[in-house]
C-alpha cells in the first residue's frame, strides 16, 4: 500500500480488506509478527470490528502472534554466544567455496572416505539468517572426516576444527534441530498448523530446560539465553492455539495435561482448567443446542478391489470419523450432554493409523 504506514492507516487498510472481501463477520484471529508498531494496528483493528460487535468473546483470542517470527528472535539470542565457538567451521565453508580447484579437491577427499558421498554440497551461513548457521552445520558435520583428511593432505588448510570442536559443533546443530523444524512446519501453507503448536512449544521447551543441565558451559550459556527470550514471548501460552491440540481428535485434553506435567507439575493442573474454562466459554458461543446429525460426508468403506489405494484408505478414515461424529452426537441427544463434553470423553482416535489425519476434510 501506498504510504503512510503508521499503525492506524495500516489498520483501516486491512478494515477496507476485509470489507471488500465480505469477510469483516467472519474474522476471529490475527496473526502478526512482534513488532510494536504491530500491537497498536491490531488494537486498533478490534476496537473497530468489536464496535460492530463482530468479534467472538469481544476479541478475546483475537491477536496471534506469528510463531516462526519468535522462535527466530528467540535462536538469535543463542547464537550470538555460539558465533566464535563456530568460526573454525565457518572457515573452513568459506575457504573450500573459495575457488574451483579447492572444492574439486575437496570431492576428492569425499571420494577417498569409504561410504561418503558429496550429495549435498557445503553451505555457509548468513549472519542474519539464524536457521542458515543449522544448515552450515549440517552439511560441514556430514563431511568432517573429509575436513580431515583435507587437513591431512593440504598444508595450505589450516582451519580444521579439532574433535572437541567438532563435538561442540555437533551439540549446537542438535540445539537447533527442533527450532529449524518447527519453523519449516509452521510455516507451511498447504496443510492447518494449529493443531500442531503445542507439540512443537513443548519440545522445544524440554530441549531448553536439557540444555540448562548440560555440561558444556557454552552450551548451558546459549541454553540460559535462550530460555530467558522464550519465557519472556511463552510467559502464558496462547490460549487459542491451546484450543488446536484440544481439537485435534488424536490430542485432546490428555496432551495438555502431560505436557504442563512433564513443564511444572506443581502448575500444570492450574492451567489446565485455565485453558477448559476458556475452551468452554468459547464454545458457548457456538452451541445451539440442536446441532444436526453429522454425516460421514458420502465415504463408505468400499470393496475390497479398493482396499489398497491411498485414496481408498483415506476415505476409510474419514468414513470412521465420521461414524464417531455421528455416534457422538446420538449419544449427546440421549444424554443431554453437550458436543464439547461429549467430544472430551470419547478415546483418542490413534496416531499411528491418523498420522496424516486433515481436520480441513472432516
Amino acid at each position: 500500500m501506498p504510504p503512510p504506514h503508521t499503525e492506524f492507516d495500516l489498520s483501516s487498510k486491512i478494515f477496507e480488506l476485509l470489507n471488500e472481501w465480505r469477510i469483516e463477520k467472519k474474522i476471529m484471529t490475527l496473526t502478526l509478527d512482534n513488532a510494536s508498531a504491530n500491537d497498536t494496528c491490531q488494537d486498533h483493528l478490534k476496537s473497530t470490528l468489536n464496535m460492530h460487535d463482530w468479534l467472538l468473546c469481544d476479541g478475546k483470542f483475537f491477536h496471534i502472534r506469528y510463531l516462526a517470527h519468535i522462535l527466530n528472535l528467540i535462536v538469535q539470542d543463542g547464537l550470538k554466544i555460539a558465533h566464535d565457538a563456530l568460526d573454525k567451521i565457518r572457515k573452513s565453508v568459506k575457504y573450500i567455496r573459495g575457488s574451483e580447484s579447492r572444492m574439486i579437491r575437496f570431492k576428492e577427499c569425499v571420494s577417498a572416505i569409504h561410504g561418503l558421498n558429496f550429495t549435498s554440497g557445503l553451505h555457509l551461513d548468513v549472519t542474519t539468517q539464524w536457521n542458515s548457521t543449522y544448515i552450515m552445520l549440517e552439511s560441514a558435520i556430514k563431511y568432517r572426516k573429509a575436513f580431515e583428511y583435507l587437513k591431512a593432505t593440504n598444508h595450505a588448510y589450516k582451519y580444521c576444527p579439532s574433535v572437541d570442536e567438532w563435538g561442540r559443533a555437533e551439540r549446537i546443530c542438535e540445539f537447533l534441530f527442533p527450532f529449524y523444524e518447527t519453523t519449516n512446519l509452521i510455516s507451511g501453507t498447504s496443510y492447518p498448523t494449529l493443531n500442531l503448536y503445542f507439540l512443537k512449544v513443548y519440545h522445544i521447551q524440554c530441549v531448553l530446560m536439557g540444555s540448562l543441565r548440560s555440561e558444556d558451559k557454552l552450551l548451558k550459556s546459549m541454553g540460559e539465553k535462550t530460555m530467558n527470550k522464550f519465557k519472556k514471548y511463552w510467559k502464558k501460552y496462547s490460549v487459542i492455539l491451546a484450543f488446536g491440540a484440544i481439537l485435534d481428535f488424536r490430542f485432546k485434553i490428555s496432551t495438555l495435561e502431560l505436557m504442563y506435567e512433564e513443564i511444572d507439575a506443581e502448575t500444570a493442573k492450574g492451567k489446565v482448567e485455565y485453558v477448559k474454562k476458556k475452551l468452554y466459554k468459547f464454545f458457548k458461543k457456538y452451541d445451539k443446542n440442536s446441532l444436526p446429525i453429522v454425516e460421514a460426508h458420502g465415504h463408505s468403506i468400499q470393496s475390497s478391489s479398493m482396499a489398497h489405494t491411498p485414496e481408498s484408505a483415506s476415505k476409510k478414515r474419514l468414513a470412521i470419523i465420521g461414524k464417531l461424529m455421528k455416534r457422538n452426537h446420538q449419544a449427546e441427544v440421549s444424554s443431554g450432554k453437550n458436543p464439547l463434553d461429549t467430544y472430551l470423553e470419547e478415546p483418542l482416535l490413534s496416531k499411528n493409523c491418523f498420522e496424516d489425519l486433515d481436520v480441513l476434510e472432516l
